[in-house]
């Protein structure tokens, strides 16, 4: 601890037979009391500084999708703020027109209760196929997965391409583990938006008949009988719901 240096006592300087030193002391009382005066207590308590202002909330901005299948139209908001990258890579199948002629192949329902579960649909045809996105887990873009979420299906972290999932009922399983980066254990799956109408249309679809043979692994009893095709894919406006 560093030693105390006594201060000198303003009444001694006063006394001192040095009479250079009073008169320099007395200007310098001179010029400190009138700055004392403008910085007093009393002046600071009437004008409080004020506290800083919290941002304000970034509003999110989405893009509306219409994909059109024989039962009717499902139309997606697709959340470009906080999924850039899988929202980007979703409109790309879109614009490209490559989710034209994409299928809705597996409905899967819980064995404990069958009104919940999930659709997952996406492009079959591997030469339609883009480079994998990475992934954006829920841990960082904060979107969860709650019945009508939109989320890609993958296997790795970072290898999911063009297959994508709607849920019927919250599924709180696929959500990251808090705090995670984007690897596996713990990175869930990347919810980048939400069916904003005709979710009828999808519950129609995943109430359409399973076949008993087609898939494998714990897709089998999953599987549709008959594939459901997604006629087009198009940008669309909000729907009135939407706005």
């Amino acid at each position: 601890m560093p030693a105390v240096r006594p201060r000198r006592c303003l009444s001694a300087a006063r006394g001192s037979a040095d009479p250079m030193m009073g008169r320099r002391l007395s200007k310098l009382a001179a010029l400190i009391a009138p700055l004392t005066l403008s910085f007093s207590p009393a002046t600071a308590q009437e004008s409080p500084a004020a506290p800083a202002a919290a941002p304000a909330p970034v509003p999110t901005e989405y893009v509306y999708v219409a994909l059109t299948v024989p039962q009717g139209v499902i139309t997606l908001a697709l959340d470009k703020t906080h999924a850039p990258l899988t929202t980007a890579n979703y409109l790309k199948y879109v614009d490209s027109k490559k989710m034209d002629g994409a299928v809705f192949y597996r409905a899967m329902h819980f064995d404990y209760d069958h009104e919940q579960g999930l659709l997952q649909g996406g492009v079959r045809n591997p030469a339609n196929l883009l480079p994998p996105v990475a992934h954006e887990p829920t841990s960082k873009t904060g979107i969860k997965h709650v019945a009508g979420t939109v989320s890609m299906a993958r296997f790795a972290p970072g290898s999911a391409t063009a297959d994508f999932l709607i849920l019927l009922t919250d599924m709180t399983s696929l959500n990251a583990d808090e705090g995670n980066q984007g690897k596996d254990p713990g990175a869930g799956f990347a919810a980048f938006g939400h069916v904003v109408s005709g979710m009828d249309v999808v519950r129609k679809i995943w109430n359409a008949p399973l076949s008993p043979t087609k898939g494998q692994g714990v897709m089998k009893g999953q599987i549709l009988e008959n594939e459901v095709k997604i006629v087009t894919a198009r940008r669309t406006k909000a729907p009135p719901t939407a706005l």
